[in-house]
């Protein structure tokens, strides 16, 4: 089941937040959406069937829609949740259309302007389109060019899954591997070719996009926050978000809660 809902309009655009409790393998029935979108994943993951090409979205991914393009979705790790821009015209679109790739690569610069889009509402005609531009500058900068060459990307594809539940496995590259029988070298090998980051760079990547969550959410306490996403300690969560978005968390969080949230 999806449900839609719209957060901000505006005569350029229409922002939703989109929920989906499906849960199965199979893929939908190809869908064309209305209008050039580009929707960025906030919790969970699915695969997606855009331009012949089948990729996982998740928090590090997201997806450009072009118009009469067709989409297909399977959702074999149950719900997610979106946030979706449907551009009206094509004031905003410049980029979209010759995007040599559906898919974003969602960097931690991305994801916090993701977030902080959210929080717009108060000012659609300026902040939140300013907020937009600024999203839309992020996304289609140094995206990548080409499909991957064939190869074993369904074990890139497990060791992703792997690392998204955060399976006891997936603690180490050594019990990663043994846990997908292969040896640690190939995993490496493979998993960087097929999804375009190194594993380490993926998964702390992904530990970045849960440490936003739980900032977006109110969390205070970083020495629980560090030892529940696997960081060594405080300092280290500090670094890593430091360098990665330019701000320790109490600034992150100051920003986050700057005005009222609008979703998830």
């Amino acid at each position: 089941m999806l449900h839609a809902r719209t957060v901000i309009t505006n005569p350029h655009f229409v922002i939703r937040a989109v929920d989906c409790t499906d849960d199965h393998t199979r893929w939908s029935p190809a869908e064309a959406p209305p209008g050039p979108q580009i929707v960025l994943v906030r919790r969970g993951h699915f695969r997606l069937d855009s331009r012949g090409r089948r990729f996982t979205a998740d928090p590090t991914t997201g997806y450009l829609h072009r118009p009469a393009e067709e989409l297909r979705f399977s959702h074999p790790a149950g719900g997610d949740t979106c946030t979706s821009i449907t551009f009206i015209d094509h004031a905003l679109t410049e980029g979209i259309a010759s995007a040599p790739s559906p898919s974003i690569r969602v960097d931690p610069h991305l994801e916090l302007a993701h977030r902080i889009l959210l929080r717009t509402t108060a000012d659609p005609d300026f902040a939140t389109t300013e907020a937009v531009i600024h999203l839309l500058t992020l996304a289609l900068r140094d995206q990548p060019a080409t499909t991957p060459a064939p190869g074993r990307a369904d074990l890139a594809a497990q060791a992703r899954e792997a690392i998204l539940a955060n399976t006891p496995a997936s603690a180490t590259l050594v019990t990663l591997a043994r846990h997908l029988n292969t040896s640690p070298a190939h995993l490496s090998r493979t998993f960087h070719h097929h999804i375009g980051l190194p594993i380490s760079r993926y998964r702390t990547r992904v530990r970045i996009s849960q440490a936003l969550t739980r900032l977006d959410q109110g969390e205070s306490h970083l020495a629980t926050l560090a030892a529940d996403l696997g960081f060594s300690d405080q300092s280290h969560l500090t670094r890593v978000l430091h360098r990665e978005l330019g701000h320790p968390p109490a600034r992150i969080r100051a920003l986050l809660s700057e005005t009222p949230p609008t979703g998830n």
